[in-house]
């Protein structure tokens, strides 16, 4: 009977535990030195936030960056089934106070009226990367091109048409939800960084095994890919050896 009660006892504090980890409120940092990344430019400093699900952005994460940032993207899943569009409101009206606001589109984003959400969005002056691209002049006329493709596990991604908007040379950095667009990156393509979530870094893992692996960076062939754990969770409010993030990426020319 006592081991009974003790297995219990340790099972709600591991719950306990989980529960915690899915609800952390940190910003991770990552400087990245590329080597074809324009002088010119200096620093990008990005936000990246994926997969936020169910949850509300807080206000003390978003405190820790403010007037710090260049860009922030979305990098799918801000939505899912059941998340009411005021809350969705709430979440863009937080982000786009801390600089301009670039979305992708996820799977999960599809499962709510995404007619209503493209248009709560453009409501709120965000940019939707829907297989688009779009351009950034330094005053040397150098180019940075933010490239996003519509959700590849629901076959909306058009990597094509982003990539015809890219008239000119310049820097390409692309945003995917799913990280599996590696695989359709050519070297001709051109695309020196990948930014993607939609694994949740496996959400739950035990003995560092889980059904993907945890977030970070991963060489390609062709290209440099950066995955998050992500923000929220879905199906179970829990994590265990992948923590939730938010993303700050600076990136800048290799010296």
């Amino acid at each position: 009977m006592g081991i009974i009660v003790l297995l219990l006892v340790l099972g709600a504090g591991l719950l306990v535990y989980m529960f915690a980890e899915a609800k952390r409120n940190r910003v991770v940092y990552h400087e990245v030195p590329l080597a074809d990344f324009p002088d010119s430019f200096g620093e990008i400093r990005i936000f990246f936030i994926s997969d936020i699900h169910r949850r509300l952005v807080s206000s003390k994460l978003l405190d820790q960056i403010s007037g710090t940032v260049d860009l922030v993207i979305i990098g799918g899943d801000l939505a899912e089934k059941g998340v009411p569009m005021e809350q969705i409101r709430a979440n863009l009206k937080a982000l786009k106070k801390i600089g301009p606001l670039y979305f992708v589109w996820g799977n999960n984003d599809y499962e709510v009226d995404y007619h209503e959400l493209d248009a709560l969005m453009l409501n709120e002056g965000v940019t939707i990367l829907d297989n688009r691209a779009v351009k950034f002049e330094s005053e040397k006329e150098e180019f940075l091109y933010l490239l996003g493709v519509d959700d590849l596990s629901e076959r909306r991604d058009r990597l094509d048409l982003a990539l015809s908007d890219c008239e000119e040379p310049g820097f390409r950095l692309l945003v995917s939800h799913n990280p599996d667009i590696v695989h359709k990156i050519k070297a001709e393509h051109q695309i020196s960084f990948v930014l993607s979530g939609h694994t949740h870094g496996g959400q739950i893992r035990v003995f560092n095994q889980g059904p993907y692996e945890k977030g970070g960076f991963k060489k390609s062939k062709n290209t440099l890919l950066f995955v998050s754990n992500g923000y929220g969770t879905t199906k179970l409010p829990l994590r265990l050896e992948a923590k939730s993030e938010a993303n700050y990426v600076t990136l800048k020319k290799m010296k």
